[in-house]
Parts: structure tokens; sequence; C-alpha cells
């Protein structure tokens, strides 16, 4: 298949550009590499495939619309795969304009070239911040999302009903994937167990927010990219929204105690206050990814804690990337 994935040099998008040119497909990348953190960094992510003959990176924004229409113009799609976006909570609630724009009208762009090129089936990357603070033990996608607690949470929401609208009026045959908490090689260097097992590597404290309590539901990146490649295979109905989880939800107690058991370090914790728009806990009912195309993550969060130091201890200090 010919298949576009947008951010396809980030975290997410890079693994899954490795493992569907593993798989014999023809992979184009859309990534603006912004400033949002070290460019280099996403520079490493794409430097395996630059000379591949089944690769082709265009540099370009999803906001710009010429842009995006020779990338279009230029290439026959099968499937799209959206994961451009701006990412993370609390820098949503310093610029939440930014966030609209690109999260929001992005999304529109990619839609409306989609239509233009007559291209049916995309598989578009939620999150789990949709679901706000919600008091359900578990998360599953029957639940209503109409209380997101912060501007990255609402432009996730939005972007899922255009989505159903674009289906409904075009016939896009659309997945709405609502990730949780990825973590692991090639993690981006703002997410908390990046930044702790730096910190703590360094013998720098780290800050917790809250007590410790708070839960998420930590998927393993490997895990995530066998979700999404079997997403876009599956074809049986026209619009789902689907959550991707690791389906055990750990403290963040817990996960410092893990970090920490793994690198045989204690680390020196500085105690702050819960943060606005931080969730109290994420809980991924996967049962419907399962019953449509499979999913079964198989990373335990202890396992994932290791691959994902390990594969530091590899990479990163070899290439001597700095902010």
């Amino acid at each position: 298949m010919n298949i576009l994935i947008t951010g396809g040099a980030g975290f997410i998008g890079s693994n899954l550009a490795d493992k569907l040119l593993s798989m014999g497909h023809h992979i184009v990348v859309v990534d603006n590499f912004n400033d949002y953190y070290d460019v280099r960094l996403k520079e490493k992510n794409i430097s395996a495939n630059i000379n591949n003959p089944n690769y082709k990176l265009y540099r370009c924004d999803i906001c710009d619309m010429v842009a995006l229409g020779t990338v279009f113009s230029d290439n026959a799609f099968d499937v799209v795969v959206h994961l451009a976006a701006r990412a993370g909570v609390r820098p949503s609630l310093e610029n939440p304009i930014a966030y609209v724009e690109t999260n929001i009208l992005g999304t529109v762009n990619i839609l409306e070239q989609m239509k233009a090129h007559n291209i049916k089936k995309l598989v578009f990357a939620s999150s789990s911040s949709v679901y706000g603070n919600c008091k359900a033990e578990s998360f599953n996608e029957d639940l209503k999302v109409t209380e997101p607690i912060s501007p990255y949470a609402a432009t996730k929401s939005a972007c899922e009903q255009i989505i159903y609208t674009y289906h409904h009026l075009y016939d896009i045959n659309a997945l709405c994937l609502r990730f949780f908490t990825v973590y692991g090689p090639r993690q981006r260097p703002d997410l908390a167990i990046r930044k702790f097992v730096e910190k703590i590597e360094k013998d720098e404290p780290i800050d917790m927010y809250g007590d410790g309590t708070t839960k998420r539901d930590y998927t393993f990146i490997e895990d995530i990219i066998s979700g999404v490649s079997a997403a876009i295979d599956y074809n049986k109905t026209g619009y789902e929204i689907v959550n991707l989880g690791g389906g055990e939800p750990i403290t963040l107690t817990r996960m410092i105690e893990t970090i920490e058991k793994v690198l045989n370090k204690k680390a020196t914790i500085n105690q702050k206050p819960m943060q606005p728009g931080d969730v109290d806990k994420t809980v991924c009912d996967f049962t419907k990814a399962k019953r449509l195309f499979g999913y079964n993550p198989k990373t335990s969060f202890e396992q994932g804690i290791k691959k994902f130091i390990g594969w530091k201890n590899e990479n990163i200090k070899k290439t001597k990337i700095t902010k």
C-alpha cells in the first residue's frame, strides 16, 4: 500500500514508518520539524530511512494547504495515518490558539485533501485525554466525552467529530484511535518517563505533581504500533472510535519506583501541587480493539521501562544531543 503518515518524523510516526517499511509498504511522511523539542532528535528518528526507495519525506506543515495539496497531487495514497498535532496537555494551556489551528484546522485540511483526491481510508491519532476526569472504573468508547479539561483534549475531541462529519458526507472510512500515554524508544524529551530517567541518572531532583496516586495507563510503543498497523488493515465498518492502551494503570509513585529499580538508583523527589489540565487517572478498556482487529498489548510496564532505558543508553549517549 501507499501510506501517508503525517507527523511521521516524531516519536510514534517514525516508529510506525519503520514497521510499515519492513512490511513492504510505500511510505510518504509529512512533518514540519517544528522546534517543540530539539529538531535533531527528529532528524535522527528518520535517518535510517532517508535513502530507502520506498520512503519519501516532505518537510511541510499541515496548516499550509498549498504545500499539502502538492503532497496529495504528487502521490496516490491508499491510506492516510494522521498523527501530526501539537502535543501536550500543559503547553496547550499556554497557547490554545496554536493548538486549535494545528490540531483542528490541520485535520480539516487533511480531510479536504482526502475528499479532493478521493482517498477513502483514514487512521487518526486521538487521545485518552478526551475522557477528562472521568469517574468510571475503566474507560470505554461508549462513555460521553463532553467535559475535556485542557485545550489539547478539546481539540482531539473536536477532531473526532469533524472526522465523523466527513465520513457521513463523503464516505471516508475512519478509525479514531485514542492512545493512552505512549512511551518507549524515541519518546519525546518533555514526557515524564524520559525526563525522570535522565534526571535520576544525573542525580538531579524530579518534580512529582500531586501525592503520587494519579494513574496512567502506559502503553509501550511496540504495542501502539501493532494496533495502528492492524487499524490500517481493518475495513469492516465505516467509522469507529477505538481505545489503544496497555491495560495496566500505573500510579505515579509506582512509575518512579519502577524506574528506580531498573536504574538501581534512588530518586530525589520535589513534591508539587497538581497542575491544571492534568487528569486524575486513565484506565483503558481495549475490548473493542481486541474484538475489531485483534489488538492485544504484550509489554508489561517494567519490561517497557527496561527496553526504553536500553535504547536510551545505546542511542542518546552516542549522539550527545542536548537541548
